[in-house]
């Protein structure tokens, strides 16, 4: 466990009814902090702290879900009515391809946004609710990059602010750009596959410009 590193402390636990006493937070989110570049690294060094421990035994793995995703794609193309969205996806797929061989085996939280850090006596910032994922945290970025999308929109360059917020957190966190960009479209292709099977023929506009913004970064 992580002893209440980064996260919020479980302090008693009923797993009969599935109740949990958790340690007293403040109403205050990430969302709070207008510096978007601050509260991306500040996210980020949670997810540096976080991820610094091995995945325990029986938590779902990302090499099983790049699996699945790769298994599902085919099928999911061919529900899009747009042929630049089929290649969009091809691509992101692809990328996964080629780093599910290193999928990783750290302890991810898999949703932390800036309305999953809450305000604490204890440390500054605490994380709340994540949904326990062993694998690389490059696949950690996606939920901060599209989170509080209207700060996005109002810079007036969608793409830069993108890629500004990436690389706040991979610097933070010691990342390796293109393969951050790798796994990152992986979250797209995984998002746009839940979308698609819940009956969406065409991609979400926000995760084809996250995805955009990396494509078209270059080296």
């Amino acid at each position: 466990g992580l002893g209440g590193r980064g996260a919020v402390r479980l302090l008693e636990h009923d797993p009969d009814s599935g109740s949990m006493l958790l340690e007293r937070l403040a109403t205050t989110s990430l969302s709070s902090v207008d510096d978007d570049v601050a509260a991306a690294r500040i996210l980020a060094g949670l997810l540096a702290r976080l991820s610094a421990v091995p995945a325990p035994p029986g938590v779902r793995r990302l090499s099983d879900i790049a699996a699945a995703m790769l298994t599902d794609a085919p099928e999911a193309y061919a529900r899009l009515s747009d042929p630049a969205q089929r290649r969009l996806l091809v691509h992101c797929a692809g990328a996964v391809e080629e780093l599910r061989g290193e999928a990783g085996d750290r302890l991810l939280h898999w949703d932390l946004h800036y309305d999953n850090v809450l305000a604490a006596q204890r440390e500054p910032w605490l994380a709340i609710d994540p949904q326990p994922l062993a694998g690389d945290p490059c696949f950690e970025l996606m939920p901060a990059l599209h989170n509080r999308w209207d700060d996005v929109v109002a810079t007036g360059d969608v793409a830069a602010a993108v890629r500004r917020r990436f690389e706040a957190m991979i610097e933070v966190l010691g990342l390796n750009r293109q393969r951050a960009a790798g796994w990152t479209l992986g979250r797209v292709l995984q998002n746009c596959l839940w979308d698609i099977e819940d009956g969406e023929t065409e991609l979400n506009d926000v995760q084809v410009a996250v995805a955009e913004a990396l494509i078209d970064w270059g080296p």
